[in-house]
């Protein structure tokens, strides 16, 4: 439920911010298109004090060299019309005659259109002559739709990457539920067959039955470790001070008794400090533990060694499982820790995803490859959070 109302949280969140960038995209380009616009109507006010300093008389001939000669200049669209708001002369309109005065309407709606009024010298009458109408300048027009085109870009730039989102998340979950049967199946078969081993092995040999009666306890403790280990992997998860070492020597001891089983000739050797102790969840730390330790198997052919080594710095307890394997390829040393990758033909690629899901969500710590090369060995180091009192 808290999953359900994070997501929801998250949800509302983008799409108020979504909401306020359309907002601030609109008002930002809104204030560039009010500038440009009374920066044109300071150059038509221009143009008219031009006018009223040149002509003397309604018909002045210094009335079309203006027009002529400074309007030309404009570099938006410009009607002259007469008292009567009658076009007479326009500039930037592609558009016949007969359809000026719509244009000319429009440019009103846009801008207030500037009388254009001149003092008679004699009289000292102040005579309007007529009204200068402009209108918005291409960049004007183009700034309008930049809001819609910026947004439509967004729009789908988010739309592509929620659909790459979606069939990366699918073909993850995909493979980790698939992952998670073959684990589970892994994880109860090995016990379960031996089980099966020690009871047709007890039908045979009834005289043996003390002893395989303690390796069928073992294998049931097993069973029962699996079950524990799934269960507190979807619940709460509460840590308590424990000892590493006792983590470890359980994980090498597992090993110990499988590797023959597996036809290799294989040395684990345990270097940890016997005294370290960690704020841990037992069960899950010694799955990831043992995730790591069955991938450097996997990285062995037949023969090699393993070695667990561990150092406190002054935030961490490192917790490092060296491997003298065939090494990991520089580009995959973090996607080793993806759910679904695998290097291993038959290999399902949740070992490590789950490791590294236990150690940096459930612990707080990290884990990474800090040393790969081909043919020669990889280490793989584990970073816990170190306890106050650890030294």
């Amino acid at each position: 439920m808290d999953f359900l109302k994070y997501t929801s949280n998250i949800k509302a969140g983008l799409f108020l911010l979504g909401f306020v960038l359309i907002i601030f995209l609109f008002s930002y380009t809104q204030g560039i298109v009010n500038e440009l616009r009374n920066d044109n109507g300071e150059i038509v006010k221009l143009y008219a004090e031009i006018i009223a300093e040149t002509i003397s008389d309604e018909n002045d001939t210094n009335l079309d060299f203006v027009f002529d000669e400074i309007i030309q200049k404009a570099q938006f669209p410009i009607i002259y019309s007469n008292t009567q708001r009658e076009p007479i002369y326009s500039k930037n309109i592609n558009t016949d005659k007969s359809k000026l005065n719509k244009v000319q309407l429009t440019m009103d709606e846009q801008n207030e259109a500037i009388p254009l009024r001149y003092t008679n010298p004699l009289t000292n009458e102040i005579i309007l002559i007529g009204y200068l109408h402009y209108g918005d300048s291409s960049q004007i027009e183009k700034l309008k739709w930049l809001p819609f085109i910026e947004i439509g870009a967004i729009t789908l730039f988010i739309f592509l990457g929620f659909i790459s989102f979606s069939i990366i998340r699918n073909n993850e979950k995909r493979n980790i539920w698939v992952g998670m049967a073959r684990e589970t199946a892994h994880q109860l078969g090995t016990p379960i067959s031996s089980i099966m081993g020690w009871l047709e092995w007890l039908k045979k040999k009834p005289d043996d039955q003390d002893k395989i009666i303690n390796d069928i306890s073992i294998d049931l403790d097993r069973l029962q470790q699996v079950s524990d280990r799934f269960s507190k992997m979807g619940s709460e998860t509460k840590l308590k001070e424990i000892h590493l070492s006792s983590i470890i020597d359980n994980v090498v001891l597992y090993f110990n008794r499988r590797i023959p089983s597996m036809g290799k000739s294989i040395v684990i050797d345990n270097q940890l400090d016997s005294n370290i102790k960690i704020r841990a969840n037992g069960i899950l730390i010694s799955w990831a533990i043992e995730n790591v330790v069955k991938n450097a198997i996997d990285a062995l052919d037949n023969e090699g060694s393993i070695t667990l080594k561990s150092k406190i710095d002054k935030k961490y307890i490192i917790i490092q499982v060296e491997d003298s394997g065939k090494g990991i390829l520089r580009k995959d040393w973090k996607n080793i820790f993806r759910p679904g990758f695998s290097t291993k033909e038959q290999g399902w690629g949740l070992g490590l995803s789950l490791t590294s899901r236990i150690i940096k969500e459930i612990h707080g710590g990290t884990i990474y490859v800090s040393k790969s090369q081909q043919d020669q060995g990889s280490i793989i180091e584990i970073l816990l959070p170190k306890l106050n009192n650890a030294n």
